[in-house]
């Protein structure tokens, strides 16, 4: 029998299994057997990288590094990243359960995140003031914020680890990422080519581990400057408690309940993929997943059957194997959450129109899910179901679509289909969402900034105002009077 890989700690340029000594099983979702194991992060540990990342910090070989040369070693990253995508995917895939089509591609198109970073990273500019001294020359410079705590979930590692690590890193920053105790292999593979790229040690870190020995001393480390987290709210909160422990900048990346709202001018068929791609797409597994469709009455009907004739064609199985369309989902306790979820929605007179059931079969896998909901209370409606279930609510009036699309406390992505372009403006600039996209779905690109609002989080990843959230500002007055300050009791 073919030996385990096991994924050792990437702490300040050395692999370890850890001060403890402690390991964990990773599970195949796709068949439910051991896979891999991981070394663990003690509390030590995490204080060994963060110290590492403080001592760079002051090193001249990173602190003097010129912008310019920082780019050049996003560059390089960039390059590695895209040369070992298909290994890298077919890593994700086994130890996460995502199709490798989509692990492998994303992976590659990554690698243009870190170009476009390492692009800017010689265009973060200060500015000469116009001040209203004449005496007085005063300039602005962008610095490094310092040290960063990127914490990333396991659903769509290469892609939100992108968002974290190419702008910090163009920045000048030392990172410590923080990989989900579930499914953290790829970030391992990562580090390896983080290494080969030249990144001096200590720049980046790479670890995991659970709650009380990662996470909480990560984030309460009174090293750490910036805390860039993704993952779910309940979580998120515990991580804003513990920034109180060292005051560090804090972005937050959450979960969402994105409507899809599909007016009657809609191209139904266009609709019905949209629904498809945002519900089915990543086996659901998505913090976008566009799991609310709201489609006006007259439609309702139509759409509802041209997406089962479209779900006819699904095909569930291995992940790794090309004609697969929705694999495993990541861990049991997913497959438990939605069954009782469903069950709680028929019991509220919600149709289970197709799926509805996990498959009897080893692994995780559950059924691609149509809900007809009559009842906007309905728990499919509310509750992030991180599978393939999609729910259907009707609407009449165009107001109507706006009052049930904002009637939530996630703000993360959202949907309109109509072909009525001032409709599709209107409707899109009243919906409480950080991404709107119309008449698609579930697209993404580094020029493309995305965050939410309310309990899907604050702050934005990708485009360039993500980088100069990885700076602060400094000021700097010269004074050039040629004589001395007269009266040092009076402020100029």
């Amino acid at each position: 029998m073919d030996q385990k890989p096991h994924y050792r700690l990437f702490i300040d340029g050395e692999w370890t299994d850890g001060a403890a000594r402690q390991t964990m099983t990773s599970v195949n979702p796709a068949t439910g057997g051991d896979w891999a194991t991981f070394a663990c992060a003690a509390p030590e540990d995490v204080d060994r990288a963060v110290r590492a990342a403080t001592r760079v910090m002051d090193d001249p070989v990173w602190r003097d590094m010129s912008q310019t040369a920082r780019g050049k070693l996003l560059y390089r990253l960039a390059d590695l990243v895209e040369e070992h995508a298909g290994e890298i995917g077919r890593v994700e895939t086994t130890d996460s359960g995502k199709l490798l089509a989509e692990t492998k591609g994303q992976t590659a198109y990554v690698g243009d995140y870190y170009r476009y970073y390492a692009g800017l990273a010689d265009k973060i500019e200060g500015a000469v003031l116009p001040i209203d001294k004449p005496d007085m020359h005063v300039f602005t410079q962008r610095l490094p914020i310092g040290v960063v705590a990127a914490i990333v979930p396991w659903n769509a590692q290469m892609f939100l680890t992108a968002t974290k690590l190419g702008p910090a890193l163009a920045a000048g920053c030392a990172v410590v990422l923080k990989a989900s105790e579930v499914a953290p292999a790829p970030m391992f593979e990562l580090a390896r080519l983080i290494e080969q790229a030249g990144f001096p040690p200590g720049v980046v870190s790479v670890i995991t581990g659970d709650a009380e020995n990662c996470a909480i001393p990560l984030t309460q480390h009174p090293g750490v400057d910036r805390i860039a987290f993704t993952g779910g709210p309940e979580t998120a909160r515990h991580v804003v408690r513990n920034s109180a422990e060292n005051f560090a900048v804090t972005t937050l990346e959450l979960g969402g309940k994105s409507p899809i709202l599909v007016f009657e001018d809609a191209d139904l068929d266009g609709a019905a993929n949209g629904l498809i791609a945002g519900n089915f797409g990543a086996s659901g597994q998505s913090c976008v997943a566009g799991s609310r469709g709201l489609v006006q009455r007259s439609v309702f009907e139509s759409l509802a059957q041209r997406i089962e004739e479209k779900a006819a064609g699904i095909v569930v199985g291995d992940p790794l194997l090309p004609g697969t369309h929705i694999g495993p989902l990541c861990t049991r306790a997913q497959i438990e959450r939605i069954t009782d979820t469903l069950a709680g929605a028929r019991a509220r007179g919600a149709k289970i129109r197709f799926g509805g059931a996990a498959l009897d079969r080893a692994g995780n896998f559950m059924a691609p899910t149509l809900v007809e909901c009559a009842d906007p209370d309905t728990e499919t409606l509310h509750v992030e179901m991180f599978g393939p279930v999609m729910s259907l609510l009707p609407f009449d009036t165009e107001e109507e679509a706006i009052a049930l699309a904002n009637a939530t406390p996630y703000g993360l992505g959202s949907g309109v289909f109509t072909e009525n372009l001032a409709r599709a403006h209107r409707v899109s600039q009243r919906l409480r969402a950080g991404i709107c996209w119309i008449n698609t779905y579930r697209a993404i690109s580094p020029i493309a900034p995305f965050g939410g609002f309310d309990h899907s989080g604050y702050g934005r990843e990708a485009g360039l105002e993500a980088v100069l959230d990885y700076t602060r500002t400094r000021t700097t007055w010269v004074s050039t009077s040629q004589t001395p300050m007269t009266n040092p009791f009076v402020m100029r």
